[in-house]
């Protein structure tokens, strides 16, 4: 069969592998966003934690796939948990680089402003500091959300969700008829949703950036 009539076959279980594979890069870019934005915020005043945070952070990034996929299933296992943390760790650095260089970007006039009409350093960075560096934050979002749903295909190796089964199923089963419609079929899903998940961070940053810091970046 073509590749359409392979679609038109397979819808059900290519939407089923969609959503799971959507679903598990969100939740994790939701716990990365979390995670590196409060070690951005505990290191950026100082320039070595900075580093290290950043170092460290990168050198995550170094690891092969599979093999960060390979060390963490004598661990936890196979499945879900593995896939998780994978891809948790690996969202980390553009994350946490941004989120230091958006803090450190922020005008000390204005963090004086906000502590002479007595606010709490707290209440500063809540209201002062971290709006103003969302910006560069969100984008470190937007790059690594692009990250994971590539990274997230491997996620099939330890038997995790995702449209990285069908391109596994599809390269083990090279010669067969649906072989390259498999793999067609994965990869082209990854990239739609890719598209979309970008789609919805220039949404949200419409929504959540102002027009002066639109205008200003």
């Amino acid at each position: 069969m073509n590749f359409w009539e392979y679609l038109e076959s397979r819808h059900q279980q290519l939407l089923t592998d969609a959503y799971q594979h959507a679903s598990v890069v969100f939740q994790c870019m939701v716990v990365a966003t979390v995670l590196g934005v409060l070690i951005g915020i505990v290191t950026y005043r100082s320039e070595w934690a900075g580093n290290l945070a950043t170092t460290v952070t990168a050198t995550l990034l170094t690891v092969p796939a599979l093999a960060m996929i390979g060390l963490l299933i004598p661990i936890v296992g196979l499945g879900v948990a593995p896939t998780v943390i994978a891809l948790t760790l690996y969202g980390l650095l553009p994350i946490v680089r941004n989120a230091i260089v958006g803090l450190r970007g922020v005008d000390p006039a204005l963090v004086d402003a906000a502590t002479g009409i007595g606010m709490s350093r707290l209440s500063r960075l809540v209201r002062v500091e971290l709006p103003l560096a969302w910006p560069p934050i969100l984008t470190g979002i937007r790059v690594s959300t692009q990250m994971l749903m590539g990274i997230a295909a491997i996620a099939a190796f330890a038997s995790g969700p995702g449209l990285g089964n069908l391109i596994f199923r599809g390269i083990a089963s090279l010669g067969s008829k649906n072989a390259l419609n498999q793999v067609l079929a994965g990869t082209l899903g990854i990239v739609v949703l890719a598209l979309l998940f970008d789609a919805a961070y220039v949404l949200i940053g419409r929504l959540t950036i102002s027009r002066g810091i639109r205008a200003g970046a």
